[in-house]
């Protein structure tokens, strides 16, 4: 065995030096060729394809971010819809299950309230009379009672049985409201009477002073209204137009009475008035004499109206008060047999009660004993 270790060594021992040495000589004599790699670098600006500004500019791009927007707007919308359906859908059951729990604490706290206000010891006292139902005639007994109380407590005060402030009222403030309804249409019907008069003093007075008939190719009555007869302006105006036109540019005529008064005018001290003054002075006086007749026409006429309409509005007044009393009157004889009725009915139903309650009881005791 020791020899054939041996042997086994020296043979790989040999065969070690041998490579050794063949690759010593091979690297000697050898000519070696350096493999160098060729990489090609690619800078950024070389990668333009999938620059934003290519993604913006691409139709197909956009087609793809289109459709990809408009899914998932519909998926959101579509879970928003669910979420929403969900929502009140448990709202709905959680308010259901509350109502329901309310319910039941409600009745079983009545439950318990008159269960506990129930007596064990019950007397033939505590028997109710009717237990099934109600007849007519306690019905009938109870409405007759409830409608006597109200008839007797609240209308027949309010129609004047007890309260007679309803008719007191009515004696103060319908007679105040026709005395003031008078006094308003007498002054009114005093203004209108004191309008016409005056405007009709006017037109006297004009053609008085100045002798004139029509004033602007209208008559005085025509000219002078109950709105404008106390325009002292338009009074000047219109009959110094006249004058003008009738003295001054077609030539003095004698035959006209309007150039005879202008003609005529003088200060009885050397000198004459000009016929603007005049004119002015007689259009004032004329306005203060037409106003003054207006006002005391307006007070006999308001004064005279005003009795005649307080007496037929006092004559209405009463008219309707005393028709007021008979319809109050006869209201309340109604409403007094209406009662009477009721009570008589409630007596007869309650004696009728008492007596089949004494009945019942009889029969009660004759079951107990």
């Amino acid at each position: 065995m020791k020899y054939n270790y041996t042997n086994i060594l020296l043979f790989s021992l040999s065969l070690n030096i041998l490579f050794l040495s063949s690759g010593v000589y091979n690297q000697g004599n050898h000519n070696l060729t350096l493999y160098k790699p060729t990489t090609t670098s690619r800078l950024l600006c070389e990668c333009e394809l999938y620059a934003p500004s290519n993604y913006d500019n691409d139709p197909e791009m956009k087609a793809v971010i289109h459709d990809f927007d408009h899914q998932t707007s519909e998926r959101y919308k579509e879970y928003d819809k669910r979420t929403i359906k969900n929502r009140k859908k448990c709202k709905d059951q959680c308010d259901k299950e509350i109502q329901k729990i309310i319910l039941k604490d409600k009745i079983e706290k009545e439950l318990t309230e008159k269960l506990a206000t129930l007596e064990t010891n019950i007397t033939t006292k505590d028997i109710p009379t009717c237990v099934c139902e109600k007849s007519l005639a306690d019905k009938t007994e109870k409405f007759c009672l409830n409608c006597g109380f109200g008839l007797g407590s609240g209308v027949l005060q309010s129609l004047g049985l007890f309260g007679g402030s309803g008719i007191y009222a009515w004696t103060i403030g319908a007679p105040a409201a026709a005395i003031a309804a008078a006094k308003e249409a007498g002054a009114a019907a005093g203004i209108k009477a004191g309008h016409a008069v005056g405007a009709t003093k006017v037109v006297e007075l004009v053609n008085s002073k100045f002798g004139v008939e029509t004033l602007g190719g209208q008559t005085l009555n025509d000219f002078f209204t109950a709105t404008n007869y106390m325009n002292e302006t338009l009074i000047f105006e219109a009959v110094h137009k006249e004058f003008y036109k009738t003295c001054v540019y077609s030539g003095t005529n004698a035959s006209d009475r309007i150039c005879i008064i202008f003609n005529s005018l003088s200060t009885g001290q050397g000198g004459t008035v000009t016929a603007n003054e005049f004119i002015g002075t007689t259009a004032k006086e004329i306005v203060t004499q037409a106003q003054y007749t207006s006002n005391a026409t307006a007070s006999n006429v308001t004064t005279v109206k005003t009795a005649a309409l307080k007496a037929k509005n006092m004559a209405v007044v009463e008219a309707g008060f005393d028709s007021y009393i008979t319809a109050v009157n006869a209201s309340i004889a109604a409403i007094f047999i209406i009662v009477l009725v009721m009570v008589i009915i409630y007596l007869i139903l309650r004696y009728r009660r008492k007596k089949k309650m004494k009945k019942k009881l009889q029969y009660i005791k004759l079951l107990k004993e």
